[in-house]
C-alpha cells in the first residue's frame, strides 16, 4: 500500500490513528467501526489501482464495467445496461459517446423499440476488452493479495450478501 495504508486497529475506538502521509497521528473516532467508511476507504484504493492499471489502454473503471455488460450481452438496450449497473441514464450515454467515439461500440435502433438503442462491442472494442480483461485479472491478483484464497471468496460472498440486503 506504500504511503497511503489503512488505520490501525488498537484497543479503543479513541486509540485508532491514521497512518497516512500528513495526517498521520490523527484519531478517526468512530470511522474505522461504519462499514460505509471502511469499504470507501478500501474502494479508493482499489481504484487507484485500477486506474494505473488500465491507464495504458486508457479505460477508466465505468467504461470497462459498461464494455464488460455489452459484451455479455449484446444488443441490450441502453436502459437495461444502465439498470445493470447502476448508472443513471445520462451518465451511460456520455460513456457510449465516448466509446463510439473511439470506435469501440455502437448503438443502433432496437428492433424491438424503434426508440431505444441496441449496443454492440465493435471489433476494436472486443480486441481492447480482451486487452483489459488480461490488466483486470493482474489488478484482481494484486487486490486480492493481502488475503488467502477462501479469506478472498469469503469476503466476495458477504460484499454480494451485503449489496442484496441492503438494495432491498
Amino acid at each position: 500500500m506504500g504511503n497511503r495504508q489503512m488505520a490501525s486497529m488498537t484497543d479503543t475506538d479513541e486509540d485508532v490513528v491514521v497512518a497516512d502521509g500528513e495526517q498521520a497521528g490523527l484519531r478517526l473516532g468512530p470511522l474505522p467501526n461504519l462499514v460505509g467508511y471502511v469499504m470507501r476507504r478500501a474502494q479508493l484504493l482499489i481504484f487507484d489501482d485500477f486506474i494505473k492499471t488500465m491507464a495504458s489502454i486508457d479505460l477508466r473503471p465505468a467504461s470497462y464495467s459498461v464494455m464488460a455488460v455489452i459484451d455479455a450481452n449484446p444488443g441490450s438496450t441502453q436502459s437495461a445496461v444502465s439498470a445493470a449497473l447502476g448508472l443513471q441514464r445520462t451518465n451511460l450515454v456520455a460513456i457510449i459517446d465516448q466509446l463510439e467515439e473511439r470506435g469501440l461500440a455502437r448503438r443502433a435502433p432496437a428492433k424491438a423499440d424503434k426508440r431505444s438503442y441496441a449496443l454492440t462491442l465493435t471489433a476494436k472494442g472486443k480486441r481492447l476488452l480482451g486487452e483489459a480483461n488480461e490488466l483486470v485479472a493482474q489488478h484482481e491478483q494484486r487486490m486480492r493479495a493481502p488475503l488467502q484464497p477462501h479469506e478472498a471468496e469469503q469476503l466476495m460472498s458477504l460484499l454480494h450478501r451485503l449489496n442484496a440486503g441492503i438494495g432491498r
